[in-house]
Formats: structure tokens, C-alpha cells, sequence
């Protein structure tokens, strides 16, 4: 898909989501052909012509001002992660190359990162914006062992590719959504990392749940929430993730995962802890 194709179809299909009472607009009844505000209506909530708004949505974005940008996504009622995709996506990005051309992500983390996740007491894994599992403690590796049952253990990859993954995760389809969700959100920041884009045509070729969830043009930046994690150990895990970008290390993110206090799963995560042991000294 090109850039303008992007632009174009996350435009019309967040037009599609805002109704005439969010927008304070009077309903006259009348019948509408497609949901949500018409382009005009959007113009005039957005205090510019029909005219530029229309060559805005058809892709023709590069430009135009971050002041203008942000009256759209206050027309258009976008939370903060898509203002910043819409943001994103005019923006002209230069890629960063190796001899190549290739975009390359971070497969590694420096030696005393390794130590700060070892001496963490709750599972935490580090991974890149392609969703590369790229570092762990013991207690991360066995939270998501299905995941590194793979050379090259890849969030998205299992989510849409792994059988597995409808068992792993309670809610598998907001798991699915949220992972295209994340996969958009990072192809917006770089839109020329040849990686991502080449992970994003390997899952739409051969997961049709990654084309549904694709066509939603959703964005999300992960940060924090709560997730169940059906452990094919120790069962049923239901945890809060909180997501912290690494200074120093450009694209890595460290995710901890963490059990209400005196919880059942704060229990279950002692065990898990026993059995990572016992298989790491086997």
C-alpha cells in the first residue's frame, strides 16, 4: 500500500468513527450514504475549505502544518496516539541504513541492561518495534516460553501465526487487534524501515485475523494495562504490563509484568518462578 493509500483510508475510516452529537453537529435527519461526517462537515469543524480538506484526505498530507493537523484531529476526536500517527505520517522520514539499505532493528541488549532485567523479581522481556523478543530475565522467558520455543521468537509472529496463541492469550482477538494495532503505530514513526514493512507482508499473507485487524487502520502505543495469560503450566495469569523505552538504546522498550499483590496470580507467578528454575537447571 503507498503512503497516500495509508493517509487516505486512516482519514476516512476515523471520519467514519465520529457521529453528528460527538461533533456537536445538528441531525437533520437526512439519509447518509456512508457512516459517520461527511468531508465537508469535517472542514468545517476543522476551520479549513472543503477543497484543501478533500486533497488532505485523498493522501495529499505533506505540508501541511502541525496547526492545521491538529484542528483535523480535534474535528475528527482522535486520541492521543493517532493525532500523533496523523502527525507521523506527514512527516518526510530519512531512513537510517546499513551498507545494505536495510532498516536494521535492535537484536541485543548491552551486558549490563542483561543485569538490570536479572536482578528484576517479576518477568520483564525487551523487544524491539518489530516485536523482536530480543532479552528477558528468566522469569520473562518463562512467561512467554511458547514465544522463545522459536529461533527468532517475534510477538506478532506468534499472535498470528502460532496455533498456540488462541490457548496463550485469554482474549486472543484483542490480543490480535492491538498487535496490528502497535504494528501501525511503529510503520507511521518509520515509515521507511524495510524490517517492519517486510513483517507486515509476511502477516498479511499468511494470517487472514492479521488482514481483518489490518483493514481497522486502529493505532495503539503499548504503555500499560492488564492482560490473562493462559500458561500452559500454571494456568490462567492475569497481570498488569507497564512498557518503559531505554534511554540510550533507540527502538528497545522493557516490559514488566506484574501481579496484584495476594492475588492467585501473584501464587501462580511463585510457581512459574519454581518451574523456571528447575528447567534452567535441568
Amino acid at each position: 500500500m503507498s503512503k497516500k493509500d495509508d493517509i487516505r483510508k486512516f482519514l476516512v475510516s476515523r471520519r467514519a468513527n465520529v457521529t453528528l452529537a460527538q461533533a456537536g453537529l445538528p441531525d437533520f435527519g437526512d439519509e447518509r450514504r456512508v457512516p459517520g461526517l461527511r468531508r465537508e462537515e469535517v472542514a468545517q469543524l476543522a476551520g479549513v475549505s472543503v477543497d484543501y480538506y478533500t486533497r488532505l484526505e485523498r493522501g495529499n498530507i505533506h505540508g501541511a502544518s502541525d496547526s492545521v493537523l491538529n484542528a483535523i484531529a480535534r474535528a475528527l476526536h482522535l486520541s492521543d496516539v493517532e493525532r500523533e500517527h496523523l502527525l507521523d505520517l506527514a512527516r518526510v522520514t530519512s531512513p537510517v541504513t546499513n551498507a545494505t539499505g536495510r532498516t536494521t532493528a535492535a537484536v541485543a541488549v548491552c551486558p549490563s541492561v542483561q543485569r538490570v532485567l536479572d536482578n528484576l523479581a517479576v518477568p520483564a522481556v525487551v523487544y524491539n518495534a518489530r516485536q523482536d523478543l530480543v532479552a528477558s530475565n528468566l522469569l520473562g522467558r518463562a512467561l512467554f516460553s511458547p514465544h522463545f520455543d522459536s529461533d527468532r521468537p517475534n510477538m506478532a509472529r506468534f499472535i498470528f501465526l502460532d496455533s498456540r496463541a488462541k490457548d496463550y492469550y485469554a482474549d486472543w482477538p484483542l490480543a490480535c487487534s492491538l498487535n496490528a494495532a502497535m504494528l501501525r503505530y511503529e510503520a507511521g514513526r518509520d515509515p521507511l524501515n524495510a524490517e517492519i514493512t517486510e513483517l507486515i507482508g509476511e502477516l498479511a499473507t499468511r494470517s487472514p485475523q492479521f488482514r481483518k485487524d489490518w483493514a481497522d487502520h486502529d493505532v495503539h502505543e503499548h504503555r500499560t494495562g492488564r492482560k490473562v495469560y493462559s500458561h500452559p503450566e500454571v494456568g490462567d495469569l492475569d497481570l498488569t504490563y507497564d512498557v518503559f523505552e531505554m534511554p540510550g538504546e533507540p527502538g528497545l522498550s522493557i516490559s514488566t509484568y506484574t501481579p496484584d499483590e495476594g492475588s492467585e496470580s501473584a501464587d501462580k507467578i511463585i510457581l512459574l518462578a519454581s518451574w523456571a528454575a528447575t528447567n534452567n537447571s535441568a
